[in-house]
Order: C-alpha cells, then structure tokens, then sequence
C-alpha cells in the first residue's frame, strides 16, 4: 500500500505542468541574482570634495581617496552648503572638506582636521562610508609621517557616522587576518545562506499545499475511507518532497561551483546528512500548515508568514547576536537560524558532526515534533 501511495504522489508531481519548472528554474534564478542583488558589500560611494586649501597635499589626499575601489570619481565644491545641496539632490553620498592652509599646517608641525560629512538616511551605508574615507586619511597622514615631511598628521572629524581616530605614531604593528574568508567576498557569506533559503521554500511551500490542494480537489475523501494508517500517509507525502529536496540540493552545489567556484570546505557527506534533517523540519511544518487549512489561500497566506519571519530572523542578513534580547529568545525556536549556522560553518569552517552536535541535537528535536505534529493533526474523519 505504502508504495502505492508513492508511486501517486510521484506520478501527481510529474503530471503538473508547472512544478517541474519550478524545481528546476527556482534555484537557478536565486543562485545567479540573489549573491548579487542582496550584497551588502559598500562600493562606488560618490564622493564630494570641499578643497579649501587646494594645495598639492590636498589634492593627493582626494586622488587617493577616489583611487580607492570603494569610491567612485570624486567631484568638487567651492562651499560646503553646495556640497550638502549635492547629497539632498542624491548626487553625492558623503562629503569630505578639506580646510584652508591645510598643506602649510601639515609641514609645520600643526596636526589638522578634517571633516567628513556622511549621508545617513541608511545609516549601516553612511557609518560604512564614513569608516573608509575616515581609514583614507589616516593612511594618508601615515604616509607622511614615514616619509619624515611632516612630524604630525591628519586626523579626520566624522559627521553622522562613526568617529574615526587620530592618526598618531605607533610602534606597535597590526597585522590583519581575515579567517575562513580570506578575500572577504560577500558572495562566500550570502551562497549558503541561499540554499537554506532555497531548501525553506521548495522543501516548506510544496507539501503545505499538499494536502489541501487534495482537500480542493475531493480526490482526499478517496483516501480518508480506505484502511491507510495516518502515519503511512503523513510518510508517503514527505518523502517525494524528501527527493527533491536532495535534487535541488545537488543543482545548488553545482551552480556554486560553476558560477562562483565556492564548494564546501566540511564534509559533503555531513552536508546532506544535515540538509535532510532540516528538509524533514521545513515538510513537516509545511505539512502541520497543510492539514489546518482548509483552502490553498489560506495555506498560502500562513506559509508565508511563517517563512518570511523565519528568514528575516535566520541571521541570513543581520548578524543574530545584533538583536534585541527578546528578539534572541524568540529566535531560539527559529529552526533556520540553527541551520544558517550550520550551512556557514560547514561551507566556510569545514566544521563536522563533532562541532555541531549541540546544533544538530536541537534540529532532531525539531524534526521528531514536527514530523509527530504532523501525524497528529491529520484528521481523516474531517
């Protein structure tokens, strides 16, 4: 009976004129947009210049500044009212003034400053911002104290963003070493995260329309009135959505390779191990969904609830440790945030079955609740 039961579901699938398309189309639009369209890497900042000195060091310090790869071909101002009038008009994200006699200071000793001025209606890209070009001049005052021209520097003065430090004399040596991302790619970070995303929606969204497209359809009183255990069902329903999960999983592997050579440092073994713990999580709540709606509408509608939330809090974007307290508790019956971690950890730490086990211990938790809530809720007397 049981293979009965799948060999209908497989045959339902196929016979769908649009569901084979989106089980192959789906994953490749996300994996060739979203590492671009959702990049949270600050780049071609546009620049505004206030050169009040218009001197040699000046003009070093701004060519330096726009022959940075994070902003674009600076452009100058006599005043800095106009310069603000730029950033009103959207001409301009951040606006660097540079005072009178700011040459002669400089190789007389004098320590000056400079005023920086970002954009911070969004404040993560203005703080970001003002970071670079505060890092700018400080390499620049830098520069000219190891070349013995001046015995002081520059500091920078940073309007609506962070402050940034006085470049001062140091013997002390800061090497940096970016761990596990070393070219410190966004797309590295955004990849994984992407097939959480991917996996959530295809392995969630199509068994929590399951059952209730049955229920639209009559064709479930077919099988309420036949000796079929609940749990045979509830099984039979899962576990096609179990195969093409592990199809679009393979699809995502590839692309990543292809398109941006990111492969997963951890196991591949362990990566599907834990890809098919989360996919009976997120089938087994699409399946819970399915069995308390009574219309695609609504099965739809609170689907998508629960996904947009699920995402929005994974820390997909923003880092889980940057949010509220009461935000961080909700967070801990967040099924995808656990899985968000242990996708980056595997793709990016090469971390094993050792180093999740406090993670994977937590989704088996989730997958037996699920997967029982599932069984249970199904009614065949409804």
């Amino acid at each position: 009976m049981f293979r009965f039961l799948l060999e209908k579901e497989f045959k339902q699938i196929v016979r769908n004129r649009f569901l084979p398309k989106l089980i192959l189309v789906y994953p490749v639009v996300m994996m060739v947009l979203m590492p671009w369209a959702a990049n949270l890497d600050v780049k071609d900042i546009r620049l505004c210049v206030v050169d009040n000195d218009n001197s040699s060091y000046s003009r070093a310090l701004t060519q330096k500044a726009s022959g940075s790869e994070y902003f674009s071909e600076a452009i100058y101002k006599e005043s800095f009212s106009e310069a603000i009038s730029t950033i009103e008009r959207g001409e301009s994200d951040i606006i660097l003034e540079i005072p009178l006699d700011f040459e002669k200071d400089l190789v007389n000793g004098v320590n000056r400053e400079l005023s920086i001025s970002s954009n911070a209606v969004d404040g993560m890209r203005g703080s970001i911002a003002a970071s670079y070009l505060a890092s700018v001049v400080n390499e620049f005052s830098a520069e000219l104290m190891e070349s013995k021209i001046v015995n002081r520097g520059s500091s920078s003065v940073v309007s609506s963003a962070m402050p940034a430090s006085s470049a001062m004399p140091s013997s002390i040596e800061i090497v940096s070493l970016s761990k596990f991302n070393p070219s410190m790619d966004y797309k590295l970070f955004m990849v994984p995260g992407l097939i959480v995303i991917i996996i959530t929606i295809i392995g969630g969204f199509l068994p929590a329309l399951n059952i209730v497209s049955e229920k639209e359809a009559g064709t479930i009183e077919q099988i309420n009135v036949t000796p079929v255990r609940k749990i045979t069902f509830i099984f039979s329903k899962l576990i096609p959505y179990w195969v093409i999960g592990f199809i679009i999983l393979t699809n995502t592997l590839i692309l990543a390779k292809v398109l941006y050579g990111i492969v997963p440092v951890g196991s591949i073994f362990e990566f599907y191990i834990l890809s098919f713990l989360f996919l009976i999580v997120v089938s087994g709540l699409g399946l819970v969904i399915s069995n308390n709606s009574r219309t695609m509408q609504q099965a739809m509608f609170v689907m998508f609830f629960f996904m947009l939330v699920m995402i929005l809090m994974s820390g997909l974007f923003t880092p889980v440790s940057s949010m509220p307290v009461w935000a961080q508790v909700i967070n801990s019956i967040n099924p995808m945030k656990y899985f968000t971690e242990i996708m980056r950890m595997v793709f990016l730490k090469g971390s094993g079955l050792a180093d999740l086990y406090k993670h994977i211990f937590i989704m088996f938790g989730f997958a037996g609740a699920f997967s029982l809530w599932a069984v249970l809720s199904y009614r065949k007397n409804s």
